[in-house]
């Protein structure tokens, strides 16, 4: 099982770990898990993506170790733009208008000391957020950039892929017999309903995909595929004009 989620005792790569002091003698850069609070069904935990983005964030400072800059990882921005799930109880939505103005005096403070600052997305509706202060931090002249924790062939919402991802990194915190499936329609189809009510709209239990399927062995595979996809990003560091890593 990997821990890099729940391991709480002290760690190099951890920011809050971290002294001022410590931090005037070494040249450091900044990971920055951003994920959500939000429903993922009857059978995964609200912070899901963020605990997918936080997982990710240490696989990726663990191999980035030998670099000449030092990789820390700051605690994890834990809300953000989840307006479609709403209708869903325990989603808390900052939306992101908000999202893009935290993560812009975000990146100023924090650049102040580091060299870089990298953003990992664990939630697709925080792109635009991203996009837009990435693009404004960079105009003025900070080394900032953001990956996506992306699969290839992944499902939208609480089915297969996030699912097996929890069962890798937090099996104990999936109710394995609360999964059902959801819609496993094509996204660009459910998209017109969904601008209209939601994910209420097009599944009633909040999933989009079928977890039914998904097995640790399998998020252990997404699990790798997402760490080496931002590792390979952020070792080449070529950043477009809106600071997406590719």
């Amino acid at each position: 099982m990997n821990s890099a989620y729940h391991r709480r005792v002290a760690s190099g790569s951890e920011l809050a770990n971290a002294t001022s002091r410590q931090l005037q003698t070494t040249s450091s850069a900044l990971i920055v898990p951003v994920g959500s609070t939000e429903q993922h069904g009857p059978h995964l935990p609200l912070d899901t993506d963020t605990r997918i983005a936080t997982a990710v964030s240490h696989a990726v400072a663990d191999q980035l170790a030998g670099d000449e800059s030092k990789w820390m990882v700051a605690p994890a921005i834990a809300y953000g733009a989840s307006g479609e799930h709403e209708e869903f109880s325990g989603t808390v939505s900052i939306g992101t208008s908000a999202l893009r103005l935290l993560l812009v005096e975000f990146g100023r403070s924090a650049s102040r000391w580091a060299s870089r600052v990298l953003f990992v997305n664990g939630h697709g509706g925080n792109m635009e957020a991203l996009t837009a202060a990435a693009a404004l931090l960079r105009y003025e002249g900070r080394d900032v950039g953001w990956c996506s924790c992306s699969a290839a062939n992944a499902d939208a919402h609480a089915g297969h892929t996030e699912t097996s991802v929890l069962l890798h990194i937090s099996p104990a915190d999936v109710w394995l017999d609360e999964r059902v499936p959801g819609n496993s329609a094509p996204l660009g189809q459910l998209m017109p309903a969904m601008r209209q009510g939601g994910v209420a709209a097009v599944s009633e239990v909040g999933i989009l995909g079928d977890p039914t399927t998904a097995t640790a062995e399998e998020g252990a595979r997404i699990f790798a595929e997402m760490t080496s996809g931002c590792l390979r990003r952020v070792t080449r560091w070529t950043p477009d004009r809106d600071g997406m890593l590719t």
